[in-house]
């Protein structure tokens, strides 16, 4: 039996490009960075030339999932029609182990619960056939 879902009805992200490779490594739930095979930086989002020493050489690193929050907003009225009714919502900035920052939302914790440093890992959310993102939940420990 098949797991119903609701259908998500929010903007989806690019399936093109580097973009499109960074999703399809959520769709089969690895949270994976560029790592720079010059200067060994990793880097997000994705791109063809290091910021750092400028190669153009590079691997995709399985990362941890883990990080803490570097910092957040609470959004109380939508800029996008499709979050009306998911407001107050707290976008958030995460800062994985590996030293990159990435945006993303915290599915298991109110915009009031969120605090600088706080510990959390990567949680794979499927909301299309073809699209599964990355979210956070609050670390256990």
């Amino acid at each position: 039996m098949s797991e119903q879902r609701k259908p998500y009805d929010k903007p989806l992200p690019s399936h093109e490009g580097l973009h499109g490779a960074f999703y399809a490594w959520c769709r089969d739930r690895e949270l994976r960075f560029q790592r720079c095979s010059g200067c060994g930086r990793f880097r997000h989002v994705p791109r063809e030339i290091c910021a750092h020493c400028s190669s153009i050489e590079w691997e995709w690193v399985r990362s941890s999932g883990r990080g803490t929050i570097y910092t957040w907003t609470e959004v109380a009225r939508a800029l996008h029609p499709a979050f009306a009714d998911a407001t107050p919502y707290a976008p958030v900035v995460v800062e994985m182990e590996e030293g990159v920052r990435m945006l993303s939302r915290v599915i298991d914790c109110a915009p009031d619960e969120l605090a600088i440093g706080m510990p959390v890992e990567v949680e794979f959310v499927p909301v299309s056939d073809d699209v599964t993102l990355p979210f956070f939940r609050c670390a256990q420990g």
